[in-house]
């Protein structure tokens, strides 16, 4: 699992990059906004979407997927760049073994964990959904509101077991775009590989809808951007539901892949169904899908069940990419040697 073209033998730094990634957004969460990575992001693509949105289908189709290749190589680039910073500093302390190169090593490896946090967000992911839970205990209003910070559907009409179901359908999805996904590309292809997954999330999210959106029309402008996603999303969103199915000691495979053709998505009908299996509940959109419509409707409790065990999933989650990328070190000086 190591990066393909990287050296090997420097797979330890990203085992620790990523663990120092992790504590960082456990302690810190989210940096400020004019410093965030994905709202860098986020700007490019709203100068981009505001131009192509407005092409007749064919100009706007191509005009989106220059931009996004454009995004992609740029992002690429600059965490390829972070990354060889990082790992020549690093060879340069190792030939050395002196204070200066150590530090300066450091504090290398320190940016490069800030980067790929900003390419993750599990505890704002977390803390969003309880601040939903916290609202709906106040009202049905104050749920409604909290909601519509986390999804892009009309929230206003939606009963408080919705809500819940929206809210946990965030955390279930999201633990896929915003944790399991960019971890999984970081694993394979550094923090290029986060960073180019983390680019092309963010655009489906911003240009990714079907037909009419805020009264504009993205079927064609963002419909790259959404297939994109869609490749880049298939193995983790996948994996996710393996990790949630793990969490909660085992889950019917058969039962799982049923629930999770539901959706319009072909991915993220995964963790949502494997989340409504494990908790034994139903979740679903109105008039779109229905995930285990045989369970019961979610109760309060079930919100913090669902941070639970969206928990155990992660530690799996990061056991197995440490311990991966751990082996690929010591077998490298091991070759070496």
């Amino acid at each position: 699992m190591a990066s393909p073209g990287l050296p090997g033998g420097l797979a330890w730094v990203l085992a620790l990059v990523l663990l120092l990634a992790l504590w960082i957004d456990e302690h810190f969460g989210e940096p400020p906004a004019r410093v965030h990575p994905v709202v860098w992001m986020g700007n490019y693509l709203r100068l981009c979407g505001s131009i192509t949105v407005r092409c007749p289908p064919a100009p706007a189709f191509l005009l989106g997927a220059l931009a996004w290749w454009l995004g992609v190589l740029a992002v690429g680039a600059l965490g390829w760049s972070v990354q060889a910073l990082v790992f020549w500093q690093v060879s340069e302390y190792r030939a050395q073994a002196d204070l200066l190169s150590g530090v300066e090593a450091a504090l290398v490896a320190i940016l490069m964990a800030w980067v790929l946090k900003g390419m993750l967000s599990w505890r704002m992911l977390r803390e969003e959904v309880g601040a939903v839970e916290l609202a709906l205990a106040q009202s049905l209003e104050a749920g409604r509101e909290r909601l519509s910070w986390l999804v892009s559907r009309d929230t206003t009409q939606l009963s408080e077991s919705q809500v819940r179901e929206s809210a946990i359908e965030s955390l279930a999805e999201n633990l896929n775009d915003s944790v399991v996904a960019p971890i999984f590309w970081f694993v394979l292809l550094g923090l290029p590989g986060a960073a180019v997954y983390r680019f092309a999330n963010t655009a489906d999210a911003m240009w990714g809808y079907r037909g009419m959106y805020r009264g504009k029309n993205w079927e064609w402008a963002g419909k790259w951007a959404a297939r994109a996603d869609d490749v880049l999303s298939w193995a983790p969103a996948r994996i996710t539901a393996l990790l949630l199915a793990l969490a909660a000691k085992g889950l019917p495979m058969r039962a799982l892949q049923q629930e999770a053709r539901k959706t319009p998505s072909p991915n993220s009908g995964w963790p949502m169904a494997a989340m409504a299996l494990a908790l034994t509940i139903s979740l679903g959109k109105p008039g779109v899908y229905s995930l285990n419509p045989e369970g019961r409707p979610p109760e309060a409790s079930d919100t913090g069940l669902a941070q639970g065990l969206a928990c155990k999933a992660l530690f799996v989650l990061v056991s197995v990419a440490v311990a991966a990328l751990l082996l690929v070190a010591m077998a490298t000086m091991a070759v070496l040697v």
